[in-house]
């Protein structure tokens, strides 16, 4: 018997992440061989973004992927988030010459009202959310906020783009393979702040900290280096992380349909319920296990030394201050 399509949504339909994004999503890389998918590709209302996704759909027409069962071409969110499954949220207005941070996440603060109020009155029952586009973690909690009625535990944001820069760097300074690197894990804010943490990784079931001696290295070298590695991919390219995002979003999705392997999380914003001294309500890095079902759970028992510690207060106190700034247009 032939599955039942899932609707997924993606805002910046037509933008890098987007172009990189929609082809494996319709060959089966993000659902499996056999789960036939729906399209709802979705752009700002503007002449020649449209355009752009007239060409990215005639494109996806001209692959013809046996999976993809329908397209849907929209600026209209209501049109665009009608009984989606999953809601991908890749497109945010870019921070412009001399805009301040604040001012970033006040505009975008107001995009992610208008798509979950959208979410909540068209999506389906069982829609899950995914929010890319940054300050995603902030965005996420706004997005969560304005979407009265769906569950708080369906809106995440993706850090595992940083989850996968951290593995590769311990892979590349071991010399080892990116198979052999486990456990690699982020916690806080997708953000400069944000603390990979190669204390609870492992490298051929060895810790990291026994495979790598230069631990000087793993707490200044490595740490700024994921924390800084899209500014430099920008310096390097002239625009923005698009592939390995992409790349990071299939897992970022994937990690939650489907079960974790046992033994195993992966690095997910999620609403914090308190723990590790996160401030319940806060949508914060985790480890993560999902059950396969839908559901998901934050990895406990995890030991955090004082260096640790004083790095996610520190990210933490910038969620906090996020937060603050956007507040006022969810209230």
């Amino acid at each position: 018997m032939t599955k039942t399509p899932i609707r997924v949504a993606v805002t910046g339909a037509a933008g890098q992440i987007g172009y990189a994004l929609l082809p494996r999503i319709a060959s089966g890389a993000l659902f499996g061989p056999d789960q036939p998918v729906i399209l709802h590709l979705i752009e700002i209302p503007h002449e020649k973004a449209l355009a752009a996704l007239r060409g990215v759909a005639m494109e996806l027409d001209d692959c013809a992927f046996p999976l993809l069962q329908g397209i849907v071409q929209t600026s209209d969110l209501a049109v665009g988030f009608k009984d989606v499954n999953w809601a991908l949220l890749v497109g945010a207005k870019p921070r412009g010459p001399g805009m301040e941070r604040n001012d970033l996440l006040k505009d975008n603060g107001a995009i992610f009202v208008g798509q979950g109020q959208a979410i909540a009155a068209h999506a389906a029952k069982d829609v899950r959310v995914a929010v890319v586009g940054n300050p995603c973690n902030t965005n996420a909690w706004i997005c969560q906020q304005a979407a009265r009625g769906v569950p708080a535990d369906r809106f995440t944001a993706m850090t595992r783009l940083d989850q996968n820069r951290a593995q590769a760097q311990l892979a590349i300074k071991s010399g080892t393979s990116i198979n052999d690197v486990k456990g690699t894990l982020i916690w806080g804010n997708h953000s400069a702040t944000q603390v990979p943490d190669f204390y609870h990784a492992t490298i051929k079931g060895k810790p990291v900290t026994e495979v790598i001696t230069d631990h000087e290295w793993l707490k200044t070298t490595f740490i700024s280096t994921v924390q800084k590695r899209g500014a430099a991919i920008i310096e390097a390219r002239g625009v923005s992380s698009a592939a390995s995002a992409a790349n990071a979003l299939i897992d970022h999705v994937r990690d939650l349909y489907f079960p974790t392997p046992a033994g195993e999380w992966r690095s997910i914003c999620v609403t914090s319920d308190g723990s590790y001294g996160v401030p319940a309500g806060i949508i914060s890095s985790f480890p993560i296990r999902a059950d396969g079902k839908g559901g998901w759970s934050i990895v406990q028992g995890l030991e955090l030394n004082d260096f640790l510690k004083e790095k996610i207060a520190a990210t933490v106190k910038e969620l906090e201050g996020e937060r603050e700034i956007v507040k006022a247009l969810v209230s």
